[in-house]
């Protein structure tokens, strides 16, 4: 399997080149003040009761993103132990994204 985890940089191409699903698991509070464009917000806190439903195909293409990419990164390593086979956690998360793509972004 590949890297689970992408750098910023690389995430940016990843998402160019396979279109994948854009979940953000921050907290709706977080999602309000800013948030990638396509992105579906699905909270970390709710991940376990909501992932069925949210992502039923294991097999889709799947990035997940944060404040920083710990959350992210937890909740891809939890899918993957669910059997998800394509998804992928943004290092850094928003906060790099919004520094190096976004700089008119809100930050927090």
């Amino acid at each position: 399997m590949e890297a689970i985890e992408l750098p910023v940089e690389e995430a940016r191409e990843w998402i160019a080149a396979t279109r994948p699903r854009l979940i953000d698991c921050r907290e709706l509070d977080e999602w309000e003040i800013c948030r990638i464009e396509g992105a579906e917000l699905l909270p970390l806190s709710g991940f376990a009761e909501g992932f069925r439903e949210a992502l039923p195909d294991r097999d889709e293409t799947v990035l997940i993103y944060c404040h920083h990419g710990v959350r992210s990164l937890h909740a891809a390593e939890w899918l993957a132990g669910q059997g998800y086979t394509r998804v992928r956690s943004m290092a850094g998360g928003i906060d790099a994204w919004a520094r190096l793509y976004e700089p008119g972004m809100p930050r927090y």
